[in-house]
């Protein structure tokens, strides 16, 4: 389903972005990024020296800690470090290192709507600052369908989100623009997840 003939150029306007890299002087690569007034900061400490137990002798485990900004780990969490994870895991051309670990450890620090899709970018930038060899960068966009209206609303902050039927982030590749990770909430039809889909593939490319 293609609809970037008939939707505007403004229509995939995202809140601004600001990233600083380097930021962190004891990684090997670091980014903070700011999307709307959703931060996070992303650093990457590797290839290192894996642990015996989680030593995979063929390519580089992936490692991921995600630190929420205030109070212990959640369930939710655990879920953000899956996701950023399996889509990093899909980037890094892991066969470069065997037998070494490559942690990427993400601090929240604001989070007003959006933080899956800001992590894994940030992520994403961190590893490219680190020197990490990657088949292709990663662009994630979070939407949401609105109650009532069902219009697709691109990168919404909390306010936003409170008006939410359902909630979308999706993770494109550079190369091809292929899903790499998907997450959704609430309820919602093909049709209406397809449309999201375009519409967030669309946002990736500007």
């Amino acid at each position: 389903m293609d609809t970037s003939e008939e939707t505007p150029q403004s229509e995939y306007i995202l809140r601004p972005m600001n990233c600083e890299l380097n930021q962190l002087s004891m990684p090997d690569g670091s980014a903070m990024l700011m999307q709307g007034s959703t931060a996070v900061i992303a650093g990457i400490y590797g290839p290192v020296e894996a642990k015996p137990q989680k030593m995979i002798y063929d390519k580089a485990s992936v490692e991921v800690s995600y630190s929420p900004i205030k109070g212990p780990t959640k369930v939710d969490d655990r879920m953000t470090e899956m996701y950023v994870k399996e889509t990093c895991e899909a980037a890094i051309i892991v066969t470069f290192h065997p037998a070494t670990a490559i942690c990427i450890n993400v601090q929240e620090l604001e989070d007003s709507g959006g933080m899956l899709g800001c992590t894994i970018n940030a992520a994403c930038l961190a590893l490219i600052n680190a020197g990490i060899p990657m088949k292709f960068t990663i662009a994630a966009i979070n939407c949401m369908i609105q109650e009532g209206s069902e219009d697709i609303i691109l990168d919404p902050d909390n306010t936003q989100l409170q008006e939410a039927k359902a909630e979308f982030t999706f993770a494109f590749d550079s190369m091809d623009k292929n899903v790499i990770c998907c997450y959704t909430t609430g309820c919602f039809t093909e049709t209406e997840f397809l449309k999201a889909m375009d519409r967030c593939k669309q946002a990736s490319q500007y």
